[in-house]
């Protein structure tokens, strides 16, 4: 399992478009295949910073997931409000994957075994 966390730069005056383009976002990713954990905007500290994060089994998943995204209708409309209305300023993404879980779990070295 791999994390895709996205990191938007937006415009701090556009704060109800981003909200509604992660709504929309909220419906696709799921649709499309991957596993949404949510899409965070800005509340304290920066106004510029949201972030979009979702679970996916691996790269080749993305890749088909990706493939459905280009085609969805929705995924389309929201893409083309995004570009008319310009409140993204960048956006980057990276995967991760997780090394700290089970988090209850007794963590225990190799001398522990």
């Amino acid at each position: 399992m791999i994390t895709c966390f996205i990191r938007y730069e937006i415009d701090p005056f556009k704060g109800a478009q981003f909200e509604r383009y992660a709504r929309s976002w909220g419906q696709a990713i799921s649709r499309c295949g991957a596993d949404l954990i949510g899409y965070f905007a800005p509340h304290e500290g920066s106004a510029t910073t949201a972030y979009g994060v979702y679970n996916i089994d691996n790269l080749t998943a993305y890749e088909a997931y990706r493939a459905r995204l280009r085609e969805d209708p929705q995924t389309k409309e929201n893409f083309a409000f995004s570009q008319a209305e310009r409140f993204i300023l960048t956006e980057d993404r990276i995967f991760l994957r997780e090394v700290s879980g089970p988090h209850a779990a007794l963590v225990r070295g190799p001398s522990d075994a």
